[in-house]
């Protein structure tokens, strides 16, 4: 036998060991595959939506933001990204992917989940609802806190070409330009095995990044920068009040002691939550949406470990762009993509 036939075997024998023993997470990429290649296969080129007169013009004016966004990011700020959002998928309303995320009842702490090549998440996607729902309810049954959202964008980390999904069009100028610079930062820098520092950078970026585009497309005085600027406001007040609701839920997890009953945990906790979302509807939000927030959604530490994850680290980013680089946002960014490009 001649040894690229004994080689042959000896890699179709590993693959076939690989997936018996590893059978949950081959089905579970084979499933992530498909759906991402359907979206993108089935995306149209922009100038076919843009040429398309049954598309609406108010949609099309949308899709111009996208580009002047992008060409910003890209021109202005260094990101990269040049090959995204050049199609259009179309949602027809629905919700394309959906999120677990798990966290252990009485602490903190999020269940993380590995990925060959990526490193660790605390969080899992899923393109089919029902493999999402077997996911939370696994670890629901385990006694964790376990929850679904959907995702309004993602990224493929610059491994294929992400389209515009038709959902993006429904947000206003100020909150498009945030997702697609938010996007774009994970394609351009990326730090394995650290999804905290990763997501906070992405909303740090985001958030800056369309400030800045707004104030250079629309001007200093203009009512989309003066509408993100309060939504921006009332942001950091709610997030400033969740982190401080998780100090305090880590407080009283901490003071448990080792003879307490789990009944006596879970009512401690709940009693702790309730006073939070009570609380929440004092604080000075200029928009309503954040005061009835928690009108018909009562969180668990799911929730707390998501601020972690995507707003924990935003007064240390804002700190080192101010001190270290004089509020330049694109000069920040020529470092980070140094220590951590992709």
């Amino acid at each position: 036998m001649s040894w690229g036939r004994i080689l042959l075997y000896t890699i179709s024998l590993l693959m076939v060991i690989l997936i018996v023993i590893k059978h949950e997470l081959v089905y579970y990429g084979y499933v992530q595959a498909k759906g991402q290649l359907k979206i993108i296969i089935d995306a149209k080129p922009v100038q076919e939506i843009m040429e398309d007169p049954a598309f609406p013009d108010s949609l099309k004016t949308k899709l111009k933001v996208i580009e002047d966004v992008k060409r910003y990011a890209i021109e202005e700020l260094g990101l990269k990204g040049a090959k995204n959002y050049t199609t259009f998928y179309d949602q027809q309303g629905k919700d394309l992917m959906w999120v677990v995320s798990a966290c252990k009842p009485f602490e903190l702490e999020a269940y993380k989940w590995g990925f060959p090549f990526l490193g660790s998440f605390s969080y899992k996607g899923f393109f089919r609802y029902d493999m999402a729902e077997k996911e939370r309810d696994k670890f629901r049954k385990k006694g964790y806190d376990a929850n679904i959202r959907t995702a309004g964008g993602w990224s493929t980390l610059g491994i294929l070409k992400d389209p515009i999904l038709s959902n993006m069009l429904d947000r206003n100028v100020g909150s498009l330009a945030d997702l697609i610079i938010h996007e774009l930062t994970h394609g351009t820098i990326f730090l394995k095995d650290s999804l905290e520092f990763n997501e906070n950078l992405a909303t740090f970026i985001g958030n800056e990044g369309a400030r800045l585009f707004l104030s250079d497309r629309y001007g200093n005085l203009s009512s989309e920068l003066e509408s993100f600027n309060i939504r921006i406001k009332d942001q950091k007040i709610f997030t400033a009040y969740v982190l401080e609701g998780t100090d305090r839920l880590d407080s009283l997890y901490n003071s448990f002691p080792s003879e307490i009953s789990h009944e006596t945990k879970l009512e401690l906790k709940h009693k702790t939550i309730e006073e939070f979302m009570a609380g929440s509807r004092e604080l000075p939000f200029h928009n309503k949406a954040y005061k009835d927030f928690f009108n018909d959604f009562t969180p668990d530490n799911t929730f707390f470990m998501s601020y972690l994850r995507y707003r924990g680290g935003q007064v240390g980013f804002e700190e080192t762009l101010r001190n270290e680089y004089n509020g330049s946002l694109a000069e920040y960014i020529v470092d980070l993509k140094t220590q951590f490009g992709r």
